[in-house]
């Protein structure tokens, strides 16, 4: 390796992200530096995501494109979820990469660098048998205000179109214990908001003698002072019960968000994705939030094009989509994964038709989000501050329903609000974000 100095590129979702800072803590403890380019490293590390179509593909094109460097003593690593999926593979397509390790494998990350640091050419970092994947005895912080703790890995669900238990492995919960010192941790370091994650989160089980369940996890954390904003993603409807619910409605500082992927509107694609809930439960699980105290934003994932998804098992989609009202929503075309059930079968919808299904979900949604974010107009709000448009000449801020609210502070007299919590009047309001005033 040419210089202890290293640069990493992430894929994905805040699972992968907050995995990153994992590795860059334990990069920097060892004595690496942070680069900003590629061309810049001695060690080039890609964090991959293996959810979307072609993930694979834009992995290798990455890794193609420093191919000519290998030669000049750089060392390149393929971390996450491809790297799971494809393992060993890796090194066949691109015989300058050195290291391959998924997830799992992070805590070893110390062993692995002393590997490369001798010079070994093909390091692997591949098992899922283990529980120790949650904290890195060192972990960079990318926000000086929001910080990520992982409470449990894996998926124990076998939902047709998904990876994820084979790049993740199977469900491993941490202890409450651990979660509430390292929630302290951070709050006396200055954090005033957790995000709590999982791949499936609210299938959380204290694997201690506490034998705590979510819920109570949930209200636990947001009982920890100096914590200001509790917030939790991915929810699985199956596992999605009304104490988390209860505990919200309890506690202002556990955010009035939930996040609860529904991805079709049609009993029959929901059976054939195997996603172990039928609308009506899930539906059941809606009426709990918008029967609750507090107003708690929705918001879902939708799939489109799943194999022999109908016309009207689509029309049922757009219906599910009237009905609820979601506050936001991430919409995907199906796309054929490795290793899942889907990948067999027949009746496969042409990619012309999942654009244009997409499209109405999207065409649909912009919609319904014009009319709930107008409902906002007129509303003082609390927002985190976290950022600044300066071109703008507005404060970019995030209410505890998630959403984005940018806004002007008058007579600020230069002073930097990153980080603090404000009053904000709501005076426009768009498809994406609302656009206020600070209340004095």
């Amino acid at each position: 390796m040419t210089a202890k100095t290293f640069y990493i590129e992430t894929f994905g979702c805040q699972m992968n992200a907050h995995d990153s800072e994992k590795v860059i803590g334990t990069l920097v403890s060892r004595g690496y530096s942070q680069v900003e380019t590629p061309e810049a490293a001695g060690l080039v590390l890609y964090n991959t995501c293996s959810i979307r179509d072609k993930a694979e593909q834009k992995v290798f094109n990455r890794l193609q494109q420093f191919k000519r460097d290998a030669g000049k003593g750089k060392v390149f690593g393929v971390l996450g979820c491809v790297a799971q999926q494809e393992g060993e593979k890796i090194f066949e397509r691109a015989p300058h990469v050195s290291l391959v390790a998924g997830s799992a494998s992070y805590t070893k990350l110390p062993q692995m660098l002393v590997q490369l640091e001798a010079g070994e050419r093909r390091v692997t970092g591949l098992s899922l048998d283990t529980d120790e994947t949650f904290e890195t005895p060192f972990t960079r912080r990318d926000n000086p205000h929001r910080a990520y703790i992982t409470i449990i890995e894996g998926c124990d669900k076998s939902c047709a179109y998904c990876v994820v238990p084979f790049t993740r492995g199977p469900e491993r919960s941490r202890t409450g214990e651990s979660v509430i010192a390292e929630a302290r941790r951070l709050a006396d370091a200055g954090y005033t908001e957790i995000q709590l994650l999982g791949q499936n989160v609210n299938s959380y089980r204290d694997p201690s003698a506490a034998g705590w369940d979510f819920a109570t996890l949930l209200a636990r954390v947001g009982e920890v002072p100096g914590i200001r904003r509790v917030r939790f993603t991915t929810s699985h409807p199956r596992d999605f019960v009304k104490a988390i619910v209860d505990a919200i409605d309890s506690n202002p500082v556990l955010c009035d968000h939930v996040h609860l992927p529904v991805q079709s509107g049609s009993n029959r694609v929901l059976n054939a994705m195997d996603r172990l809930y039928t609308l009506d439960e899930y539906m059941r699980r809606i009426e709990w939030l918008k029967n609750a105290r507090r107003n708690i934003a929705i918001t879902t994932d939708i799939i489109v094009g799943f194999p022999g998804e109908t016309e009207a098992d689509f029309n049922a989609t757009l219906a599910l989509l009237d009905e609820v009202q979601y506050d936001s929503l991430f919409s995907f075309k199906y796309s054929p994964r490795p290793n899942t059930a889907a990948l067999a079968m027949s009746d496969q919808i042409p990619e012309e038709e999942k654009t244009r299904r997409v499209m109405m979900v999207q065409e649909r949604q912009r919609a319904i989000q014009i009319r709930r974010n107008s409902e906002a107009i007129g509303a003082v709000q609390e927002v985190l501050v976290e950022g600044r448009n300066q071109a703008m000449g507005q404060w970019i801020g995030r209410t505890s329903q998630n959403r984005t609210l940018n806004f002007v502070h008058e007579n600020g007299n230069g002073t930097d609000f990153r980080g603090q919590y404000l009053h904000v009047r709501v005076t426009r309001a768009g498809p994406n974000s609302l656009v206020g005033e600070s209340v004095m």
